[in-house]
């Protein structure tokens, strides 16, 4: 990359903010969403991923759960989210769990990758994913 380390980018549009980056990944969730009827009515597998941007310099100095995000609430919040109200589309539900990862404190973009491993497709794959970014000013 050319230019000064001030032109550095993250994950969303914007110079780096010094935020860092607390990941859950493979949080397995059974749901009935999809756009074909026996999607809803059998269910399926979704794996979600999380990244989320996050300030810990107060929590390393506390070394106290409350300066932090806790990603056992978390998790609970993301997976009761999944398995809730059926949609049609990966893009809704990613949107959904976005929302819920942005309304915990401490969380000021929230990268979220939906993997749909038993997509009815009629071929040989391994997954489908859909991965989207949204921050604080998206909820407005």
């Amino acid at each position: 990359m050319s230019g000064s380390a001030g032109s550095a980018t993250g994950p969303v549009d914007g110079p780096v903010t010094g935020l860092d980056e607390l990941s859950v990944t493979g949080i397995e969730c059974f749901a009935h969403h999809g756009v074909f009827e026996h999607e809803k009515r059998t269910g399926q597998t979704f794996v979600i991923d999380l990244v989320l941007g996050v300030d810990t310099r107060r929590a390393a100095a506390s070394d106290d759960l409350r300066d932090t995000v806790d990603y056992g609430s978390l998790t609970a919040a993301v997976k009761a989210a999944v398995e809730r109200d059926p949609v049609d589309l990966i893009e809704t539900l990613a949107t959904r769990i976005a929302g819920t990862c942005l309304l915990q404190d401490g969380v000021e973009w929230a990268r979220v990758t939906v993997h749909k491993p038993d997509a009815p497709i009629d071929a040989t794959f391994t997954d489908v994913t859909l991965t989207i970014t949204r921050t604080r000013k998206d909820l407005t």
